[in-house]
Protein backbone atom coordinates (compact mmCIF):
# COMPACT_ATOMS: atom_id res chain seq x y z
CA UNK A 1 0.00 0.00 0.00
CA UNK A 2 1.31 3.45 -0.91
CA UNK A 3 1.27 5.36 2.38
CA UNK A 4 4.48 7.40 2.57
CA UNK A 5 5.08 11.06 1.69
CA UNK A 6 8.64 12.35 1.40
CA UNK A 7 9.05 16.05 2.25
CA UNK A 8 12.14 17.43 0.52
CA UNK A 9 13.61 15.65 -2.51
CA UNK A 10 16.93 17.45 -2.83
CA UNK A 11 20.49 16.33 -2.00
CA UNK A 12 19.57 13.48 0.36
CA UNK A 13 15.80 13.38 -0.01
CA UNK A 14 16.04 11.96 -3.53
CA UNK A 15 17.63 8.82 -2.02
CA UNK A 16 14.70 8.41 0.33
CA UNK A 17 12.31 8.87 -2.61
CA UNK A 18 14.11 6.12 -4.51
CA UNK A 19 14.05 3.64 -1.62
CA UNK A 20 10.43 4.14 -0.60
CA UNK A 21 9.44 3.89 -4.27
CA UNK A 22 11.38 0.61 -4.63
CA UNK A 23 9.63 -0.67 -1.50
CA UNK A 24 6.25 0.11 -3.08
CA UNK A 25 5.29 2.53 -0.29
CA UNK A 26 5.73 5.98 -1.85
CA UNK A 27 2.54 7.94 -2.55
CA UNK A 28 3.54 11.62 -2.68
CA UNK A 29 6.61 13.84 -2.86
CA UNK A 30 6.46 17.40 -1.53
CA UNK A 31 9.07 20.02 -2.42
CA UNK A 32 9.01 23.77 -3.04
CA UNK A 33 11.10 23.47 -6.21
CA UNK A 34 9.03 22.97 -9.40
CA UNK A 35 12.14 21.69 -11.19
CA UNK A 36 12.80 18.99 -8.60
CA UNK A 37 9.17 17.90 -8.80
CA UNK A 38 9.35 17.81 -12.59
CA UNK A 39 12.39 15.52 -12.39
CA UNK A 40 10.61 13.31 -9.86
CA UNK A 41 7.58 12.94 -12.14
CA UNK A 42 9.84 12.08 -15.07
CA UNK A 43 11.54 9.30 -13.08
CA UNK A 44 8.52 8.09 -11.10
CA UNK A 45 5.49 8.79 -13.25
CA UNK A 46 2.95 7.01 -11.04
CA UNK A 47 3.38 9.08 -7.86
CA UNK A 48 1.85 12.40 -6.83
CA UNK A 49 3.79 15.64 -6.32
CA UNK A 50 2.90 18.87 -4.55
CA UNK A 51 4.43 22.06 -3.23
CA UNK A 52 1.82 22.33 -0.45
CA UNK A 53 2.60 20.58 2.85
CA UNK A 54 -0.99 21.10 3.96
CA UNK A 55 -2.13 18.65 1.28
CA UNK A 56 0.08 15.99 2.82
CA UNK A 57 -1.34 16.63 6.28
CA UNK A 58 -4.94 16.41 5.03
CA UNK A 59 -4.41 13.22 3.02
CA UNK A 60 -5.83 10.41 5.15
CA UNK A 61 -4.20 7.75 2.97
CA UNK A 62 -0.74 8.97 3.98
CA UNK A 63 0.25 7.22 7.19
CA UNK A 64 3.94 8.16 7.38
CA UNK A 65 5.73 11.44 6.66
CA UNK A 66 9.46 11.38 5.87
CA UNK A 67 11.17 14.74 6.45
CA UNK A 68 14.42 15.49 4.59
CA UNK A 69 14.51 19.27 4.92
CA UNK A 70 17.17 21.64 6.34
CA UNK A 71 17.66 21.00 10.06
CA UNK A 72 16.08 24.28 11.16
CA UNK A 73 12.77 23.12 9.63
CA UNK A 74 12.64 19.68 11.28
CA UNK A 75 10.84 20.69 14.46
CA UNK A 76 8.03 22.65 12.85
CA UNK A 77 7.27 20.09 10.11
CA UNK A 78 7.53 17.09 12.44
CA UNK A 79 5.30 18.66 15.10
CA UNK A 80 2.56 19.45 12.54
CA UNK A 81 2.65 15.92 11.12
CA UNK A 82 2.47 14.29 14.56
CA UNK A 83 -0.46 16.47 15.57
CA UNK A 84 -2.25 15.48 12.33
CA UNK A 85 -1.97 11.82 13.28
CA UNK A 86 0.97 10.91 11.01
CA UNK A 87 3.90 8.69 11.91
CA UNK A 88 7.11 10.65 11.31
CA UNK A 89 10.64 9.90 10.14
CA UNK A 90 13.07 12.84 10.51
CA UNK A 91 16.54 12.97 9.05
CA UNK A 92 19.22 13.83 11.62
CA UNK A 93 19.27 15.87 13.71
CA UNK A 94 15.80 15.53 15.21
CA UNK A 95 15.80 19.29 15.92
CA UNK A 96 18.29 22.07 16.57
CA UNK A 97 17.29 22.60 20.22
CA UNK A 98 17.06 20.04 22.99
CA UNK A 99 13.75 21.40 24.29
CA UNK A 100 12.25 21.16 20.80
CA UNK A 101 13.37 17.54 20.46
CA UNK A 102 11.95 16.73 23.89
CA UNK A 103 8.65 18.33 22.89
CA UNK A 104 8.50 16.23 19.71
CA UNK A 105 8.97 13.11 21.84
CA UNK A 106 6.19 14.23 24.17
CA UNK A 107 3.84 14.96 21.25
CA UNK A 108 4.54 11.54 19.76
CA UNK A 109 3.77 9.89 23.11
CA UNK A 110 0.56 11.89 23.56
CA UNK A 111 -0.66 11.21 20.03
CA UNK A 112 0.54 7.57 20.11
CA UNK A 113 2.60 8.12 16.95
CA UNK A 114 5.85 6.58 15.71
CA UNK A 115 8.77 9.06 15.77
CA UNK A 116 12.00 7.87 14.14
CA UNK A 117 15.32 9.62 13.48
CA UNK A 118 17.60 8.93 10.50
CA UNK A 119 20.76 7.70 12.20
CA UNK A 120 21.61 5.62 9.16
CA UNK A 121 24.63 3.68 10.40
CA UNK A 122 22.61 2.00 13.15
CA UNK A 123 21.00 0.00 10.30
CA UNK A 124 24.30 -0.89 8.61
CA UNK A 125 24.78 -4.67 8.65
CA UNK A 126 28.46 -4.23 9.57
CA UNK A 127 27.61 -2.13 12.63
CA UNK A 128 24.90 -4.60 13.64
CA UNK A 129 27.53 -7.34 13.43
CA UNK A 130 29.91 -5.27 15.55
CA UNK A 131 27.19 -4.90 18.17
CA UNK A 132 26.69 -8.68 18.19
CA UNK A 133 30.41 -9.27 18.74
CA UNK A 134 30.44 -6.89 21.69
CA UNK A 135 27.22 -8.22 23.24
CA UNK A 136 28.51 -11.81 22.98
CA UNK A 137 31.61 -10.89 24.97
CA UNK A 138 34.05 -11.85 22.22
CA UNK A 139 35.84 -8.51 22.42
CA UNK A 140 35.76 -8.35 26.21
CA UNK A 141 35.30 -5.17 28.21
CA UNK A 142 35.26 -1.95 26.15
CA UNK A 143 37.97 0.50 27.14
CA UNK A 144 38.07 3.10 24.39
CA UNK A 145 36.13 3.97 21.22
CA UNK A 146 37.16 6.45 18.59
CA UNK A 147 35.62 7.47 15.31
CA UNK A 148 36.97 9.31 12.25
CA UNK A 149 34.52 10.77 9.73
CA UNK A 150 36.64 12.67 7.24
CA UNK A 151 36.29 13.83 3.63
CA UNK A 152 36.73 16.77 1.28
CA UNK A 153 33.20 18.27 1.36
CA UNK A 154 30.22 18.40 1.33
CA UNK A 155 30.84 21.82 2.91
CA UNK A 156 27.70 23.33 4.43
CA UNK A 157 26.75 26.85 5.40
CA UNK A 158 23.74 26.16 7.62
CA UNK A 159 25.56 23.92 10.13
CA UNK A 160 29.14 23.18 11.19
CA UNK A 161 30.96 19.89 10.72
CA UNK A 162 30.07 18.75 14.26
CA UNK A 163 26.33 18.88 13.54
CA UNK A 164 26.72 17.64 9.97
CA UNK A 165 28.98 14.61 10.52
CA UNK A 166 29.07 13.65 14.20
CA UNK A 167 25.43 12.61 14.91
CA UNK A 168 25.97 9.21 13.28
CA UNK A 169 29.06 8.53 15.37
CA UNK A 170 27.47 9.73 18.61
CA UNK A 171 24.50 7.43 17.94
CA UNK A 172 26.78 4.43 17.40
CA UNK A 173 28.92 5.15 20.46
CA UNK A 174 25.90 5.57 22.75
CA UNK A 175 24.47 2.31 21.42
CA UNK A 176 27.72 0.44 22.17
CA UNK A 177 28.18 1.99 25.63
CA UNK A 178 24.52 1.71 26.76
CA UNK A 179 24.91 4.92 28.76
CA UNK A 180 25.15 8.68 28.44
CA UNK A 181 28.50 10.42 28.92
CA UNK A 182 29.38 12.15 32.17
CA UNK A 183 31.54 14.77 30.48
CA UNK A 184 31.75 16.18 26.98
CA UNK A 185 34.57 18.34 25.67
CA UNK A 186 34.93 19.62 22.11
CA UNK A 187 37.57 21.61 20.25
CA UNK A 188 37.42 22.87 16.69
CA UNK A 189 38.81 25.26 14.13
CA UNK A 190 37.27 27.55 11.52
CA UNK A 191 39.03 28.02 8.21
CA UNK A 192 36.40 28.68 5.53
CA UNK A 193 33.82 30.61 7.55
CA UNK A 194 34.21 32.72 10.67
CA UNK A 195 31.33 31.11 12.57
CA UNK A 196 31.32 27.49 11.33
CA UNK A 197 33.87 24.94 12.51
CA UNK A 198 35.35 22.92 9.64
CA UNK A 199 37.24 20.48 11.88
CA UNK A 200 36.18 19.29 15.36
CA UNK A 201 37.32 16.73 17.91
CA UNK A 202 34.83 15.73 20.61
CA UNK A 203 35.80 13.76 23.72
CA UNK A 204 33.25 11.74 25.74
CA UNK A 205 33.85 10.13 29.13
CA UNK A 206 31.45 7.63 30.72
CA UNK A 207 30.85 6.59 34.34
CA UNK A 208 31.73 2.98 33.44
CA UNK A 209 35.28 4.08 32.63
CA UNK A 210 34.88 4.04 28.85
CA UNK A 211 36.32 7.02 26.98
CA UNK A 212 35.91 7.98 23.35
CA UNK A 213 36.60 10.69 20.82
CA UNK A 214 35.04 11.70 17.50
CA UNK A 215 37.16 13.41 14.84
CA UNK A 216 35.20 14.97 11.97
CA UNK A 217 36.31 17.19 9.09
CA UNK A 218 35.24 18.19 5.60
CA UNK A 219 38.75 19.49 4.85
CA UNK A 220 40.51 16.13 4.53
CA UNK A 221 42.49 14.94 1.48
CA UNK A 222 40.72 11.58 1.33
CA UNK A 223 37.54 9.95 2.60
CA UNK A 224 37.75 7.98 5.83
CA UNK A 225 34.87 6.50 7.82
CA UNK A 226 36.29 4.42 10.63
CA UNK A 227 35.01 3.32 14.04
CA UNK A 228 37.58 1.64 16.33
CA UNK A 229 36.65 -0.26 19.48
CA UNK A 230 39.49 -1.07 21.89
CA UNK A 231 38.56 -3.82 24.36
CA UNK A 232 40.59 -5.98 26.75
CA UNK A 233 40.35 -9.18 24.64
CA UNK A 234 40.26 -7.92 21.07
CA UNK A 235 40.17 -4.71 19.11
CA UNK A 236 37.67 -4.15 16.29
CA UNK A 237 37.61 -1.77 13.35
CA UNK A 238 34.49 -0.91 11.33
CA UNK A 239 35.67 0.82 8.16
CA UNK A 240 32.84 1.63 5.80
CA UNK A 241 35.09 2.61 2.89
CA UNK A 242 36.41 -0.96 2.66
CA UNK A 243 34.80 -3.71 0.53
CA UNK A 244 32.14 -5.81 2.22
CA UNK A 245 34.48 -8.70 3.10
CA UNK A 246 36.79 -6.29 4.95
CA UNK A 247 34.39 -3.84 6.58
CA UNK A 248 35.00 -5.36 10.03
CA UNK A 249 38.46 -6.37 11.13
CA UNK A 250 39.36 -7.95 14.48
CA UNK A 251 42.79 -7.62 16.05
CA UNK A 252 43.32 -10.10 18.91
CA UNK A 253 46.25 -8.08 20.25
CA UNK A 254 47.14 -8.55 23.90
CA UNK A 255 49.04 -6.50 26.47
CA UNK A 256 51.33 -8.45 28.81
CA UNK A 257 53.41 -7.13 31.69
CA UNK A 258 57.12 -7.86 31.80
CA UNK A 259 59.47 -6.36 34.34
CA UNK A 260 56.70 -4.04 35.52
CA UNK A 261 56.14 -2.60 32.04
CA UNK A 262 53.29 -3.21 29.55
CA UNK A 263 54.39 -5.01 26.38
CA UNK A 264 52.05 -5.33 23.34
CA UNK A 265 51.68 -8.79 21.82
CA UNK A 266 50.52 -8.31 18.24
CA UNK A 267 48.40 -10.89 16.42
CA UNK A 268 47.18 -11.38 12.87
CA UNK A 269 44.12 -9.49 11.73
CA UNK A 270 40.86 -11.40 11.29
CA UNK A 271 38.16 -10.33 8.83
CA UNK A 272 34.54 -10.86 9.82
CA UNK A 273 31.93 -11.91 7.30
CA UNK A 274 29.17 -9.30 6.91
CA UNK A 275 25.92 -9.63 4.98
CA UNK A 276 25.85 -7.20 2.06
CA UNK A 277 22.90 -4.80 2.18
CA UNK A 278 21.98 -1.17 1.59
CA UNK A 279 21.70 0.59 4.99
CA UNK A 280 19.23 3.19 3.71
CA UNK A 281 16.86 0.54 2.39
CA UNK A 282 17.11 -1.28 5.73
CA UNK A 283 16.33 1.97 7.52
CA UNK A 284 13.30 2.69 5.31
CA UNK A 285 12.03 -0.87 5.71
CA UNK A 286 12.35 -0.54 9.47
CA UNK A 287 10.18 2.59 9.48
CA UNK A 288 7.51 0.79 7.47
CA UNK A 289 7.71 -2.18 9.83
CA UNK A 290 7.25 0.10 12.84
CA UNK A 291 4.21 1.73 11.23
CA UNK A 292 2.63 -1.70 10.77
CA UNK A 293 3.57 -3.25 14.14
CA UNK A 294 3.46 -0.05 16.27
CA UNK A 295 6.80 -1.03 17.79
CA UNK A 296 9.30 1.66 18.75
CA UNK A 297 12.09 2.14 16.19
CA UNK A 298 15.71 1.37 17.04
CA UNK A 299 16.44 5.07 16.54
CA UNK A 300 13.24 6.47 18.01
CA UNK A 301 12.69 10.04 19.16
CA UNK A 302 14.22 9.41 22.59
CA UNK A 303 17.39 8.08 20.97
CA UNK A 304 17.48 11.15 18.74
CA UNK A 305 17.05 13.34 21.82
CA UNK A 306 20.01 11.68 23.55
CA UNK A 307 22.21 12.34 20.53
CA UNK A 308 21.02 15.94 20.45
CA UNK A 309 21.86 16.40 24.13
CA UNK A 310 25.45 15.35 23.48
CA UNK A 311 25.64 17.59 20.42
CA UNK A 312 24.32 20.59 22.36
CA UNK A 313 26.85 20.20 25.16
CA UNK A 314 29.64 19.63 22.64
CA UNK A 315 28.63 22.81 20.83
CA UNK A 316 28.66 24.75 24.11
CA UNK A 317 32.14 23.39 24.84
CA UNK A 318 33.22 24.31 21.31
CA UNK A 319 32.17 27.90 21.99
CA UNK A 320 33.66 28.42 25.44
CA UNK A 321 36.34 25.71 25.49
CA UNK A 322 35.57 24.59 29.03
CA UNK A 323 34.88 21.15 30.44
CA UNK A 324 31.15 20.53 30.44
CA UNK A 325 29.11 18.63 33.05
CA UNK A 326 27.11 15.45 32.63
CA UNK A 327 24.64 15.48 29.74
CA UNK A 328 22.12 13.15 31.39
CA UNK A 329 22.60 10.44 34.02
CA UNK A 330 22.76 6.69 33.53
CA UNK A 331 21.63 6.51 29.94
CA UNK A 332 18.28 8.19 30.48
CA UNK A 333 17.19 11.19 28.50
CA UNK A 334 16.61 14.50 30.18
CA UNK A 335 12.92 14.47 29.28
CA UNK A 336 12.57 11.11 31.06
CA UNK A 337 14.29 12.57 34.13
CA UNK A 338 12.43 15.87 34.46
CA UNK A 339 9.53 17.84 33.00
CA UNK A 340 9.79 21.12 31.08
CA UNK A 341 6.59 22.79 29.92
CA UNK A 342 6.62 23.58 26.17
CA UNK A 343 6.44 27.31 26.90
CA UNK A 344 9.53 27.21 29.15
CA UNK A 345 13.12 27.58 27.96
CA UNK A 346 16.15 25.67 29.24
CA UNK A 347 19.49 26.86 27.86
CA UNK A 348 22.25 24.31 27.32
CA UNK A 349 24.19 23.17 29.19
CA UNK A 350 22.28 22.92 32.46
CA UNK A 351 22.03 20.31 35.20
CA UNK A 352 18.47 19.41 36.18
CA UNK A 353 17.70 16.58 38.58
CA UNK A 354 15.26 13.72 38.32
CA UNK A 355 11.63 14.51 39.06
CA UNK A 356 11.99 18.28 38.76
CA UNK A 357 9.15 20.17 37.07
CA UNK A 358 9.63 23.48 35.22
CA UNK A 359 6.37 25.24 34.45
CA UNK A 360 4.92 27.86 32.08
CA UNK A 361 7.08 30.69 30.69
CA UNK A 362 10.05 29.99 32.95
CA UNK A 363 13.64 30.39 31.75
CA UNK A 364 16.64 28.43 33.02
CA UNK A 365 19.88 30.03 31.83
CA UNK A 366 23.17 28.40 30.88
CA UNK A 367 25.15 26.51 33.58
CA UNK A 368 22.37 26.68 36.18
CA UNK A 369 22.25 23.64 38.46
CA UNK A 370 18.89 22.44 39.78
CA UNK A 371 18.53 19.40 42.01
CA UNK A 372 15.99 16.59 42.09
CA UNK A 373 12.26 16.86 42.81
CA UNK A 374 12.12 20.65 42.56
CA UNK A 375 9.07 22.67 41.52
CA UNK A 376 9.86 25.74 39.38
CA UNK A 377 6.63 27.70 39.06
CA UNK A 378 5.27 29.95 36.34
CA UNK A 379 7.36 32.88 35.06
CA UNK A 380 10.49 32.00 37.07
CA UNK A 381 13.92 33.11 35.88
CA UNK A 382 17.00 31.22 37.10
CA UNK A 383 20.19 32.97 36.02
CA UNK A 384 23.59 31.68 34.92
CA UNK A 385 25.57 29.61 37.44
CA UNK A 386 22.83 29.62 40.10
CA UNK A 387 22.91 26.54 42.34
CA UNK A 388 19.63 25.09 43.61
CA UNK A 389 19.42 22.02 45.82
CA UNK A 390 16.92 19.15 46.02
CA UNK A 391 13.21 19.46 46.84
CA UNK A 392 13.18 23.24 46.39
CA UNK A 393 9.88 24.99 45.68
CA UNK A 394 10.05 28.28 43.75
CA UNK A 395 6.63 29.83 43.31
CA UNK A 396 5.41 32.09 40.48
CA UNK A 397 7.14 35.31 39.39
CA UNK A 398 10.51 34.87 41.10
CA UNK A 399 13.92 35.78 39.63
CA UNK A 400 16.91 33.98 41.11
CA UNK A 401 20.01 35.95 40.14
CA UNK A 402 23.64 34.95 39.66
CA UNK A 403 25.37 34.75 43.03
CA UNK A 404 22.45 32.98 44.73
CA UNK A 405 22.86 29.58 46.40
CA UNK A 406 19.70 27.73 47.43
CA UNK A 407 20.20 24.63 49.56
CA UNK A 408 17.83 21.65 49.89
CA UNK A 409 14.18 22.00 50.95
CA UNK A 410 13.99 25.79 50.56
CA UNK A 411 10.65 27.47 49.75
CA UNK A 412 10.65 30.77 47.80
CA UNK A 413 7.14 32.23 47.92
CA UNK A 414 5.23 33.97 45.10
CA UNK A 415 6.78 37.21 43.82
CA UNK A 416 9.49 37.33 46.47
CA UNK A 417 12.35 39.61 45.44
CA UNK A 418 16.04 38.65 45.37
CA UNK A 419 18.92 40.91 44.36
CA UNK A 420 22.66 40.55 43.68
CA UNK A 421 23.95 44.16 43.73
CA UNK A 422 23.27 46.62 46.57
CA UNK A 423 24.04 49.77 44.60
CA UNK A 424 22.92 49.13 40.99
CA UNK A 425 23.30 51.71 38.24
CA UNK A 426 22.33 51.23 34.63
CA UNK A 427 25.51 53.05 33.56
CA UNK A 428 27.87 51.13 35.89
CA UNK A 429 28.73 47.52 35.07
CA UNK A 430 29.11 45.49 38.27
CA UNK A 431 28.85 42.00 36.78
CA UNK A 432 32.10 41.01 38.47
CA UNK A 433 30.85 42.27 41.85
CA UNK A 434 27.72 40.16 42.33
CA UNK A 435 27.17 39.52 46.04
CA UNK A 436 26.48 36.05 47.39
CA UNK A 437 23.10 35.31 48.94
CA UNK A 438 22.73 31.98 50.72
CA UNK A 439 19.43 30.29 51.57
CA UNK A 440 20.28 27.49 53.95
CA UNK A 441 18.45 24.20 54.18
CA UNK A 442 14.72 24.35 54.85
CA UNK A 443 14.31 28.15 54.86
CA UNK A 444 10.96 29.67 53.84
CA UNK A 445 10.56 33.06 52.15
CA UNK A 446 7.02 34.43 52.20
CA UNK A 447 5.13 36.04 49.34
CA UNK A 448 6.42 39.48 48.25
CA UNK A 449 9.27 39.40 50.79
CA UNK A 450 12.51 41.12 49.74
CA UNK A 451 15.95 39.67 50.49
CA UNK A 452 18.75 42.19 50.09
CA UNK A 453 21.84 40.52 48.61
CA UNK A 454 24.92 39.60 50.63
CA UNK A 455 22.86 37.97 53.39
CA UNK A 456 22.53 34.44 54.74
CA UNK A 457 19.11 33.08 55.61
CA UNK A 458 19.59 30.43 58.29
CA UNK A 459 18.33 26.87 58.32
CA UNK A 460 14.56 26.54 58.67
CA UNK A 461 14.16 30.30 59.16
CA UNK A 462 10.81 31.82 58.24
CA UNK A 463 10.54 35.22 56.51
CA UNK A 464 6.98 36.55 56.71
CA UNK A 465 5.12 37.87 53.67
CA UNK A 466 6.16 41.40 52.70
CA UNK A 467 9.17 41.49 55.04
CA UNK A 468 12.40 43.21 53.94
CA UNK A 469 15.52 41.38 55.10
CA UNK A 470 18.68 43.50 55.20
CA UNK A 471 21.01 41.31 57.29
CA UNK A 472 21.83 37.74 58.22
CA UNK A 473 19.02 35.64 59.73
CA UNK A 474 19.71 32.98 62.43
CA UNK A 475 18.58 29.38 62.12
CA UNK A 476 14.87 28.84 63.00
CA UNK A 477 14.23 32.60 63.28
CA UNK A 478 10.79 34.04 62.52
CA UNK A 479 11.24 37.41 60.80
CA UNK A 480 8.62 40.07 59.96
CA UNK A 481 8.35 43.78 59.23
CA UNK A 482 10.21 46.49 57.30
CA UNK A 483 13.05 46.20 57.99
CA UNK A 484 12.57 42.64 59.20
CA UNK A 485 13.13 41.87 62.88
CA UNK A 486 12.92 38.62 64.77
CA UNK A 487 9.52 38.10 66.39
CA UNK A 488 10.06 34.53 67.57
CA UNK A 489 11.36 31.09 66.62
CA UNK A 490 9.80 28.42 64.40
CA UNK A 491 10.14 24.66 64.23
CA UNK A 492 11.05 22.57 61.18
CA UNK A 493 7.30 22.33 60.60
CA UNK A 494 7.18 26.15 60.40
CA UNK A 495 5.08 26.47 63.56
CA UNK A 496 5.90 29.20 66.07
CA UNK A 497 7.66 27.77 69.13
CA UNK A 498 6.51 28.67 72.66
CA UNK A 499 8.56 30.62 75.19
CA UNK A 500 11.52 28.47 76.38
CA UNK A 501 11.22 26.86 79.78
CA UNK A 502 13.86 27.27 82.49
CA UNK A 503 16.15 24.84 80.67
CA UNK A 504 15.71 26.62 77.36
CA UNK A 505 13.53 23.84 75.90
CA UNK A 506 10.74 24.58 73.43
CA UNK A 507 8.39 21.92 72.05
CA UNK A 508 6.86 22.07 68.56
CA UNK A 509 3.06 22.11 68.95
CA UNK A 510 2.62 20.08 65.74
CA UNK A 511 5.36 17.43 65.77
CA UNK A 512 6.40 17.29 69.42
CA UNK A 513 10.06 17.68 68.43
CA UNK A 514 12.04 19.56 71.06
CA UNK A 515 14.28 22.56 70.45
CA UNK A 516 16.79 24.20 72.74
CA UNK A 517 17.46 27.95 72.89
CA UNK A 518 20.93 29.20 73.73
CA UNK A 519 21.66 32.88 74.11
CA UNK A 520 21.99 35.12 72.24
CA UNK A 521 20.24 33.65 69.18
CA UNK A 522 21.04 29.98 68.72
CA UNK A 523 18.29 27.36 68.35
CA UNK A 524 18.92 23.68 67.70
CA UNK A 525 16.66 20.63 67.38
CA UNK A 526 17.33 18.11 70.15
CA UNK A 527 15.44 15.12 68.76
CA UNK A 528 16.53 15.15 65.11
CA UNK A 529 19.81 15.66 63.27
CA UNK A 530 19.85 19.11 61.66
CA UNK A 531 20.71 17.67 58.23
CA UNK A 532 18.52 14.56 58.44
CA UNK A 533 15.28 14.52 56.44
CA UNK A 534 12.02 14.51 58.33
CA UNK A 535 10.75 10.99 59.06
CA UNK A 536 7.96 10.00 56.67
CA UNK A 537 5.14 10.20 59.29
CA UNK A 538 6.11 13.82 59.98
CA UNK A 539 5.99 14.96 56.34
CA UNK A 540 2.24 15.45 56.17
CA UNK A 541 0.63 18.44 57.88
CA UNK A 542 -2.75 17.75 59.49
CA UNK A 543 -3.64 21.02 61.24
CA UNK A 544 -4.00 24.57 59.81
CA UNK A 545 -1.62 27.22 61.08
CA UNK A 546 -4.24 29.21 62.98
CA UNK A 547 -5.06 26.19 65.13
CA UNK A 548 -1.69 26.54 66.85
CA UNK A 549 -2.25 30.14 67.94
CA UNK A 550 -2.72 30.67 71.67
CA UNK A 551 -6.32 31.46 72.53
CA UNK A 552 -6.91 34.80 74.24
CA UNK A 553 -8.95 34.70 77.50
CA UNK A 554 -12.57 35.65 77.09
CA UNK A 555 -13.65 39.03 78.50
CA UNK A 556 -16.36 39.19 81.13
CA UNK A 557 -19.43 40.37 79.23
CA UNK A 558 -20.58 42.81 81.94
CA UNK A 559 -18.40 44.54 84.54
CA UNK A 560 -19.29 47.02 87.22
CA UNK A 561 -17.12 50.02 87.88
CA UNK A 562 -17.63 52.52 90.65
CA UNK A 563 -16.95 56.07 89.51
CA UNK A 564 -18.09 59.04 91.56
CA UNK A 565 -20.73 56.96 93.31
CA UNK A 566 -22.31 55.71 90.07
CA UNK A 567 -22.49 52.23 88.50
CA UNK A 568 -21.41 52.18 84.88
CA UNK A 569 -21.94 49.27 82.49
CA UNK A 570 -18.88 48.55 80.40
Amino acid sequence: MKKIAVIGAGYWGKNLVRNYYDLGALKTVCDNSPQILKNIQTTYSDIEVTTRYEEILRDKEIKGVVIALPAEMHYDYAAKALRHGKDVFVEKPLALKVDQAAELCDIADKEDRILMVGHLLRYHSAFIKLQELIESGELGRIQYIYSNRLSLGKIRREENTLWSFAPHDISMILALCHEMPEHVYAHGANYLHSSLADVTTTHLSFSSGINSHIFVSWLHPFKEQKLVVVADKKMAVFEDTQPWDKKITLYPHQISWKGGAPVPQKAEAEYVSVKKSEPLQAECSHFLHCIETRKAPITDGREGLRVLQVLAVAQASLEDRSLQPAVAPAGKTASEEYFVHPSAYVDEPCEIGKGTKIWHFSHILKNARIGANCIIGQNVNIANDVSIGNNVKIQNNVSVYTGTIVEDDVFLGPSCVLTNVKNPRSQVNRHALYEKTLFKRGATIGANATIVCGTTIGRYAFIAAGAVVTGDVPDYAMMAGVPARRIGWVSRHCVKLPVPDKKGIMGCPESGLRYIFKKPDIVRCIDLDEEAPLPEPMRHGERPYDSFKAKKPRKTPVTTKIMKGRKIRK
